[in-house]
């Protein structure tokens, strides 16, 4: 399925998923099996292991050949709550486009009005 054939709501979600709950490399034109099937479990409110799909992401990452370690952020909380030392390791700062704020989900075409957030497409893009 191409995610230009999501509706709005929908993309947004994708959005979150490919870039903070299941970060991939790669193009995000297309949903893969494992980004509808969370999808589903959110819209649906069906529980799923998220530990267990950090685990599995991470184990396939290790073995693709051009590949980060994903969900570094978690990771570190994790390391510094337990104390687990980590003296030699280069840090990176967040990029900018790596958070979501008010900023972002304007950026994305999203205004808040009324105080609920509304999908405005920009008049150039046109409805997708």
């Amino acid at each position: 399925l191409c995610t230009n054939k999501l509706s709005v709501d929908h993309r947004l979600l994708h959005h979150l998923i490919v870039h903070q709950l299941l970060p991939t490399g790669g193009g995000y034109a297309k949903l893969s099996r494992m980004q509808a099937f969370l999808m589903w479990c959110i819209i649906s409110k069906i529980e799923f292991c998220y530990p267990l799909l950090m685990l599995h992401t991470m184990v396939r990452a290790f073995t693709q050949k051009k590949s980060v370690l994903p969900f570094g952020c978690i990771l570190t909380k994790i390391f510094r709550h337990h104390e687990v030392r980590l003296e030699g390791e280069i840090g990176t700062k967040l990029k900018k486009e790596d958070t979501y704020n008010k900023s972002t989900l304007n950026h994305m075409g999203w205004k808040k009005q009324d105080g609920n957030w509304t999908y405005c497409p920009k008049s150039d893009q046109g409805q997708r």
